[in-house]
């Protein structure tokens, strides 16, 4: 096992917290007690100690894709502050290393320390908010990249078993925004380890192509890739930034749906019946799925069945980002109004396409189908 090491010390004092204060959303109720843990020893220790005590516990690392109730949680949070850099020679590919990163970085400032150090491939995931650690789970991706092109291996605390682990790319079962760790108690990541090259980076998302003024499947400088991505992003509200409201969000509040041959047909026809028979959409093949799978855009989807930049929700207190119809934004609510709004969409979206979206935050103490209840967490 590669070990990262940290400077911290003891966990701090346990302290009440308000879930709000931890999430980009700004949303989100008490929880008696707040412990931060600054090593894999102390993950172990304070997850342990409520695992045995059945307490239940709330993991948090950048409170970046989560929707928590209105009231809280009544267990405690542990939120994941290892830090940590270490690089070394891959013993199996000359000319690539293995830079293994604490949880608790923060993802943002580590993708410019890569590009920084001269590695191309985080570089397409610039200005994604929250923590290293939470990236494999759900297998982080944006403009044409995602964790598991690059993710080696991760180190956890296996709940289970008690005992750190080392699970590898291939045990994760990295999927699109999702992996076996994905709304599972089984194990929290302490580490992980990535392979990194020096090389240009490919450019394998349209959009960005044109920014940089490459042709799709060119290569670019890393530096490059990164500029245009924040770019981009803040165009989109994707950018944390307390003057922007636009950024007070989860990021991309639904995944893109992916449809099998005969849905896909039946969604084809629902759109052609609602937009005229000659409109063109946007539809892509899914890698090493059955024949006639394809993955459709969710914010076509949702600005096609009237949902606008900027709609606001039911309840008011939310509304869609005015720069990007993905993003749902507090706008001084609660997560009862975040909710109505997502329930709003999800249901038009359905109504006039037949198509169904899915969320791509982690709900705590909430779902789309019920007013919030109290989460065992256990």
């Amino acid at each position: 096992m590669v070990t990262v090491t940290s400077t911290a010390e003891a966990d701090t004092p346990a302290v009440p917290v308000r879930l709000a204060e931890l999430t980009t959303l700004h949303l989100g109720g008490p929880a008696p007690a707040l412990h931060r843990a600054r090593t894999a020893g102390q993950v172990a220790d304070l997850v342990g100690a409520a695992d045995a005590a059945g307490t239940g516990v709330l993991v948090l690392g950048g409170g970046s894709n989560l929707v928590v109730a209105d009231d809280g949680v009544p267990c405690p949070v542990v939120r994941i502050e290892i830090s940590g850099y270490a690089v070394a020679p891959d013993p199996v590919v000359p000319g690539r290393d293995l830079v293994t990163v604490g949880a608790g970085e923060d993802w943002d400032a580590l993708v410019a320390r890569t590009v920084s150090d001269g590695y191309g491939e985080l570089a397409p995931l610039s200005g994604i908010p929250g923590s290293t650690g939470a990236t494999p789970v759900q297998n982080v991706g944006a403009y044409g990249s995602e964790i598991a092109d690059t993710l080696v291996s991760v180190e956890v605390y296996d709940r289970t078993a008690h005992r750190a682990a080392v699970l590898t790319a291939d045990e994760l079962q990295l999927g699109y925004r999702t992996s076996v760790l994905r709304g599972s108690e089984r194990a929290v990541v302490t580490a992980v380890t990535f392979a990194l090259t020096r090389d240009e980076v490919p450019v394998r998302y349209a959009e960005l192509a044109r920014s940089l003024g490459v042709p799709l499947g060119g290569t670019a400088p890393a530096a490059d890739v990164r500029t245009a991505v924040l770019e981009l992003r803040r165009g989109k509200g994707m950018v944390l930034d307390d003057a922007d409201p636009d950024t007070r969000s989860a990021g991309s509040f639904f995944t893109n749906p992916i449809l099998d041959a005969e849905r896909a047909r039946d969604a084809d026809s629902a759109i052609r019946a609602r937009l005229g028979a000659e409109v063109t959409y946007p539809s892509y093949p899914v890698t090493g799925a059955d024949p006639g799978t394809v993955k459709l855009s969710a914010a076509w989807l949702i600005d096609r069945a009237g949902f606008t930049k900027g709609h606001p929700g039911p309840r008011g207190g939310a509304a869609l980002s005015s720069k990007h119809t993905l993003a749902l934004t507090n706008r001084g609510g609660s997560t009862e109004d975040l909710l109505a709004l997502a329930r709003e969409i999800r249901d038009g979206v359905h109504a006039a396409f037949g198509v169904r979206l899915h969320p791509e935050p982690v709900f705590v103490g909430v779902d789309l189908d019920q007013a919030s209840s109290p989460s065992s967490l256990a």
